[in-house]
This record gives C-alpha cells, sequence and structure tokens, in this order.
C-alpha cells in the first residue's frame, strides 16, 4: 500500500475533501476545505478528480515522506517548503523520489497551504466523505489532525495508467525532485482586504448607521477565529429593535450578528443551524481570500445584488476549469 509517513505534524494538518454533504439535518457539519480555490486547483495539478482529500496545513506544516514516487502540488498560504533541502516550487506538479524528505515549515503569507498528492489521500470515508471533523472526531486520519508517525494511506494508481512524461524523466535522471510546467493559479483580480457581500434577510432590522458601519468601516480578524468561523472586531451592529428568531440552517460565509454586535462569518465546519441574525452572507468567490486571512488583519465589506455574486462565481469556475485543462496539459508535456 501506498503511503505518507507523518516525521511532524504541524500545528493542525487535517485531511479535507469538498465536505460531507447532505447530513445537516441530522446536525452533521459539512467540513471541508476553508480554502476552495487552492483546494480544487492543488487537485487540477496533479489530475485529481475535484472532490480528492488533500492535506490543509495551517500556520505551519508538517515533515513527511512517501513510500513510493509521488506526484505532488502545493496551493494556498507561503510556507518555507523543501524536498531534501531544495525549495519546491508553488502552483506546479512535483514529483518526489521515494523517501525524499518534505518540509513544510512556517507561513510567510496567508494562513492556511494545501497539499495534493496524485490519487489523493485516501483513508476510509465516513458518510461519504474523508474530510476530518475534528470536534465530533470522525473523519479524514482517525477523525483528528495529523500525530508524529502516522501512516495515511493513499489512493492506489489507477491500474494500467500508462506512466507520466514527468515520471519518465525522474527514472532517467536520478534527480530527488521534478516539477512539471508551471500553469497560472492565481486567483481572480479582487481589491485586497475586501469582501463582497450580498445583504441577508435581516439587513433592514439593523440600524442604519449599524449598517452604513458595515459597508465603510474596517474590522479585524481576532485570534479566537477558527475553522468553525471567522470572528471580527470592529463598530457594534446593533438592532434597531430586538428580534426573537427561530434557528435555521446555516451556510458557508453566512455573517451571524450575536447580542454584542460582533460579527461573526461561518466557515467550513460551521454549525449545521444557528439563530443569530444574518446581516448578509460572503459571496463565495470571496471566501478563499477570507480563508487565508490572519488575525488582526483589516477587511473591508462590500454590499453587491445576488446577481453581481453569480457573475463572480461564473468567473471562478470559469478560470478553474481552464486552469484544469492547462494543468493537464503540463502533464502530459
Amino acid at each position: 500500500m501506498r503511503t505518507m509517513l507523518v516525521d511532524r505534524p504541524g500545528m493542525l494538518s487535517t485531511l479535507q475533501d469538498t465536505g460531507r454533504l447532505g447530513h445537516q439535518q441530522y446536525g452533521v457539519s459539512v467540513n471541508g476545505p476553508m480554502d476552495e480555490w487552492s483546494h480544487r486547483v492543488a487537485n487540477a495539478l496533479v489530475g485529481n478528480p475535484e472532490d480528492a482529500a488533500v492535506l490543509e496545513c495551517t500556520l505551519n506544516g508538517p515533515r513527511l515522506s512517501f513510500s513510493e514516487h509521488t506526484l505532488v502540488a502545493l496551493c494556498g498560504a507561503a510556507m518555507n517548503v523543501t524536498a531534501d533541502g531544495q525549495p519546491v516550487p508553488y502552483g506546479r506538479a512535483v514529483l518526489l523520489r521515494r523517501g525524499v524528505v518534505l518540509d513544510i515549515g512556517a507561513r510567510t503569507a496567508g494562513a492556511r497551504l494545501y497539499l495534493a498528492v496524485r490519487g489523493g489521500l485516501a483513508p476510509e470515508p465516513v458518510l461519504g466523505s474523508r474530510s476530518t471533523n475534528v470536534r465530533a472526531g470522525f473523519g479524514g486520519f482517525h477523525g483528528r489532525p495529523l500525530h508524529k508517525g502516522d501512516h495515511v494511506p493513499l489512493s492506489p494508481p489507477r491500474r494500467g495508467a500508462p506512466a507520466l512524461p514527468i515520471e519518465r524523466r525522474m527514472v532517467q535522471s536520478g534527480l530527488p525532485m521534478l516539477s512539471a510546467l508551471p500553469v497560472d493559479v492565481a486567483q481572480p483580480a479582487r481589491r485586497e482586504g475586501v469582501l463582497r457581500v450580498i445583504p441577508g434577510p435581516h439587513w433592514n432590522a439593523f440600524t442604519a448607521s449599524a449598517r452604513a458601519d458595515f459597508e465603510r468601516r474596517p474590522y479585524k480578524v481576532t485570534p479566537q477565529s477558527d475553522r468553525m468561523g471567522i470572528r471580527l472586531q470592529g463598530p457594534a451592529l446593533m438592532l434597531d429593535h430586538p428580534m426573537e428568531l427561530v434557528s435555521e440552517a446555516t451556510v458557508f460565509g453566512t455573517v451571524q450578528v450575536p447580542p454584542d454586535g460582533q460579527p461573526i462569518v461561518l466557515m467550513a465546519d460551521r454549525q449545521s443551524a444557528g439563530g443569530y441574525p444574518k446581516i448578509g452572507y460572503v459571496a463565495s468567490a470571496d471566501l478563499p481570500l477570507l480563508a487565508q486571512a490572519m488575525p488582526g488583519d483589516e477587511l473591508y465589506f462590500e454590499a453587491i445584488t445576488q446577481a453581481d455574486a453569480e457573475n463572480a462565481w461564473q468567473d471562478f469556475e470559469e478560470r478553474l476549469q481552464h486552469l484544469r485543462r492547462s494543468a493537464a496539459q503540463a502533464l502530459e508535456s
């Protein structure tokens, strides 16, 4: 069996696929990647299907090696990454020889890096997903972040699949590491620190000054933020009058406002239902930017229409599909 050996686990290294869908009515969180763009791009670079499980590394990463020659790709936060001491490039497929040590160090920008392995990380799925639910203790690798000494199973290569050109070159070269052609993995251009938001069902229940502050004043990411929610600090968002709300299903990007007026943006590990007023929803195309925010970063919200958000998502998807085609061509070159 092909495996990934963990010599150092990093701060919070968990397996994540596209998420555990269809179970929120039973109180089961979706989980999945915080940064969908980087997750999907990393998979594309190594020729994986989009729902393959990858490793999400937070703030600093693990030290790993592989039992067989393995094609990997790195996307997301910038971290100091080496393979047997050589810098590893981002945004392209990299073939590592068996036993080469991949060392993912401390972040230099962003919060979360994604490591995809050709074939995917492949422990047994739980409720149809390999995503790790740390709070509930299931999914991923034994329901927890990686530990030193773990041997994480990898999917076997497809039977009869021909060797990639990069694999043939490695056999001939004897080098510990080879990389495929670079692919442009940049997200669609956005103003730094600005998140587009669709006004929520309780937008008009907030005071006029609260709505103005939400659109014009900065909100700072707090250290209490995690995979469940990004907690923000800034001008308090107060209701025009008290409200009694029935809890309802939550979605990725919901901006809830608890009684203290400090907004919380619900993220990948969000609870299945919530009852706080919802002032808005961060546009799906901008959630990867939020996922890379660090405590102390300042964020601004820009209200847009539903149609604008849908157009932004279409641009997001079209760019991803173009990138997937480019990555496939790079692997075959």
